[in-house]
């Protein structure tokens, strides 16, 4: 059976381009014992696989050159010889970028199909779960606190302030268009959100929070954050998610000396990733789909259709492109 995959071609420098990645045709052999063979119905594209395509030391292995990219994807069996499988069964799992790929039932997992199946790469996969963990336990939101919350219409800052709001806060978004912050108060329930493209940063925010920020889920870094920071409250809570800005910088730039401000505010810092959670997953599944039932969590999600749209998709991540989740529909 013949399929075709997106390889890594080479390792980008700064910014990818089209030219690190390869499309091949391969051969698929016929499946074996406890082995599924799948057709991918939805393909996530994610900020942290830009990371995976250098070769530094992180947090899990990079992306092999010359072999497929892989990432979350919901998929459908097509043909089965496990038993915990059959024909029909739709997946999620952490697949390759192909049209077709043979897998080991492990690490595979069925899901429920209450709810839209693309909604497993977005508000109850791993980006649900990185906001629900990263707010909850990290920055522990009390009622009447001021939360900010950088890279608000991504598909983790989309679902932070949401839950902010569940909470009792007072939410502040952080985010690159009018359109985009249009979107955050009339349909996620901000409060006010900053276009930091258009404004100054660190005025702006003191206007937005005459209170101070008691918690700050960060997902860009750079002088967004160091803006935020230096408005931080006594005892301030800060989960550091993502540092997009900085993902394409060749060398990193320096900015203000931030630990001046977090030792007079007594301030907490912690960066986390979400296996951290791992064993606390179904909690998290279990109840960002309740909020989702009762109507409590909103969700969007930017759909781009065809697989050999997949690096154009990721791509977009780069430019703002995306609003809440970028899917690839297959």
């Amino acid at each position: 059976m013949k399929v075709k995959q997106i390889e890594l071609a080479s390792r980008p420098q700064g910014l990818p381009t089209n030219e690190n990645f390869r499309f091949k045709e391969i051969e698929l052999p016929a499946i074996q014992a406890e082995e599924v063979l799948l057709k991918p119905l939805y393909i996530s594209v994610d900020p942290y696989m830009r990371g995976r395509m250098s070769d530094a030391k992180s947090y899990v292995p990079p992306f092999e050159i010359n072999q497929p990219i892989a990432g979350g994807v919901v998929a459908v069996v097509e043909e089965s010889k496990s038993s915990k499988f059959k024909k029909g069964d739709k997946v999620l799992g952490m697949l390759p970028w192909a049209t077709y790929s043979i897998q080991k039932t492990d690490g595979l997992q069925k899901i429920d199909d209450s709810i839209p199946e693309s909604y497993y790469l977005g508000i109850v996969g791993m980006p649900g779960l990185t906001a629900y963990f990263g707010l909850t336990d990290i920055c522990n939101p009390q009622q009447g606190e001021t939360v900010v919350v950088s890279g608000a219409a991504g598909a983790v800052g989309t679902i932070v302030g949401q839950i902010a709001k569940i909470k009792g806060c007072r939410v502040i978004g952080i985010a690159g268009s009018d359109d985009k912050a249009k979107l955050l108060k009339e349909k996620f329930g901000y409060d006010e959100v900053i276009n930091y493209k258009t404004s100054d940063i660190f005025s702006v925010i003191e206007k937005a929070c005459p209170s101070g920020v008691d918690c700050y889920y960060d997902n860009v870094g750079g002088d967004i954050t160091d803006a935020v920071i230096a408005h931080f409250n006594k005892y301030a809570r800060m989960a550091l998610c993502g540092q997009i800005s900085l993902y394409n910088e060749t060398s990193i730039p320096m900015g203000p000396r931030i630990l001046t401000s977090i030792l007079k505010t007594s301030a907490l810092i912690k960066g986390f990733i979400v296996s951290d959670y791992q064993t606390r997953f179904p909690e998290g599944i279990a109840q960002l789909v309740q909020w989702v039932k009762e109507g409590k969590l909103k969700y969007t999600e930017t759909t781009i259709e065809g697989f050999d749209q997949l690096p154009k998709a990721f791509l977009g991540l780069f430019d703002g492109s995306n609003t809440g989740k970028m899917i690839v529909k297959i």
